[in-house]
């Protein structure tokens, strides 16, 4: 990329096509695929379906995401294309949901960091004070990183995926080299209905691909936007799709489907073929799949208030920057309110309340995947059917994951979206909106 390109977009744009790719890939892929084989298990090779319909959804997010980025070269993502498509009141809410779901993920993901450093250091796994603060001091270590600037997160950021990934493709290559294809179970010994038990593992596999916006949120500093973004969101789809499915096939060709199916760390079993170095080696990406998932959703925490704040939408003083360009005031507050609320996770009685909530950030972060492809489907409607086309199934398929949520956490998950109603017109009110 020559300076002449760079100059077209923010002449301190830092983040080129691979950090573009290391956003997407490295919040997509946490901690979640290393136990999603044990839970497809009961459905048998079934599974595989389920990841194929989950993917092609992604890819459609995906493609949606990109078309849209194309479009406009400001922060924010999901809440720059419903401010720009339907108006501020749609824009904000989408910041605000967005926004409630990353300091939600910043503490759930923060605690599964612990969880995995317990299984390293057998003191910290004794001792839950110790794992509260381990968690916490993750949080804040990679704060202050991104406190430093963009440029060092998001540097940071592509050496995690790039890390994260090489456990993940030595499975992969024991799997097709050591495993059995006899140890694949039957296609769907649930004993459920084919479109039943398909619509669960379709549920199920689309929490492994929430992240798909993350290259899209820091579009200001991100050079020549409107080509690298589409490019590198997409590929880091594509990318993470081929990971999720032949690990998983690794897994199931490594472990036998009885043991699978109630294994709590299915990629430590499979790595037993190993030796002594398998269970180190994948707890130790388990660490920095779940460190760079973390550091992906701190910097998101600081660029959607600044978003929203460029645009008079939320407090003037979330768009102070430093010479990194970091919004460090956004990032203070979010990590301040994600290390509150992992305390929250560790005071008994309140774990349960806890990952409840978790289950509605989760929602949160549907609802800027169904609102980006209604925000493309009124700029194309009429101009490209091809594109409206893809933007009706990326929006039935998000609708159908939303509705998968469970009917408890839509009750309490649609409320806790609408509160940014009366919160959007108070800053209205006292005038900080343009």
């Amino acid at each position: 990329m020559t300076e002449q390109t760079k100059d077209k977009s923010n002449p301190k744009a830092s983040m080129g096509f691979w950090k573009v790719w290391s956003m997407t890939v490295g919040v997509m892929v946490g901690s979640g695929i290393f136990l999603l084989p044990a839970v497809l298990a009961p459905f048998g090779s079934l599974g595989f379906l389920g990841w194929l319909m989950t993917s092609v959804g992604a890819i459609l997010i995906a493609l949606i995401l990109g078309r849209l980025a194309a479009r406009t070269e400001r922060t924010g993502g999901p809440y720059a294309y419903a401010h720009d498509a339907f108006g501020p009141l749609a824009g904000f809410l989408v910041g605000w949901g967005y926004w409630l779901a990353v300091v939600f993920a910043i503490a759930a993901i923060s605690v599964a960091f612990a969880g995995y450093l317990a299984a390293l250091v057998p003191a910290i796994a004794a001792n839950t004070a110790l794992q509260a603060a381990s968690a916490i001091a993750m949080i804040w270590a990679l704060t202050l990183v991104n406190i430093r600037g963009v440029s060092e997160a998001a540097s940071i950021q592509l050496l995690m995926a790039v890390l994260k990934l090489v456990p993940l493709l030595v499975i992969i290559w024991l799997g097709f080299r050591a495993g059995s294809v006899e140890n694949i179970p039957p296609f769907n010994p649930s004993g459920q209905a084919i479109l039943p038990a398909l619509a669960a593992t379709a549920l199920l596999t689309m929490w492994a691909f929430l992240g798909i916006e993350a290259g899209v949120v820091p579009a200001e500093d991100v050079i020549d936007p409107k080509r690298t973004i589409p490019r590198a969101v997409v590929f880091g789809t594509v990318c993470v799709t081929f990971i999720y499915i032949a690990s998983t096939a690794a897994v199931m060709m490594l472990v036998p489907a009885d043991v699978l199916a109630t294994s709590t760390a299915p990629f430590v079993d499979a790595a037993k073929s190993l030796g002594s170095i398998g269970a180190p080696l994948i707890a130790i990406g388990a660490l920095i799949a779940t460190a760079g998932s973390l550091n992906g959703n701190i910097l998101l925490g600081g660029q959607m208030p600044l978003a929203a704040a460029l645009d008079g939408l939320a407090p003037k003083f979330l768009t102070r920057r430093n010479q990194g360009q970091a919004p460090y005031f956004a990032l203070l507050i979010s990590s301040s309110i994600s290390s509150v609320l992992l305390l929250f996770n560790y005071a008994d009685g309140l774990v349960s309340t806890f990952t409840f909530l978790i289950s509605m950030s989760t929602l949160a972060t549907l609802t800027p995947y169904a609102v980006s492809a209604l925000a493309d489907l009124r700029f194309s409607w009429k101009s490209a059917k091809g594109w409206a086309v893809i933007c009706l199934l990326a929006i039935a398929y998000t609708l159908m994951a939303m509705i998968g949520s469970g009917l408890k956490v839509l009750v309490w998950g649609i409320p806790l979206l609408a509160a940014g109603v009366p919160v959007y017109f108070l800053i209205r009110q006292r005038g900080e909106t343009k």
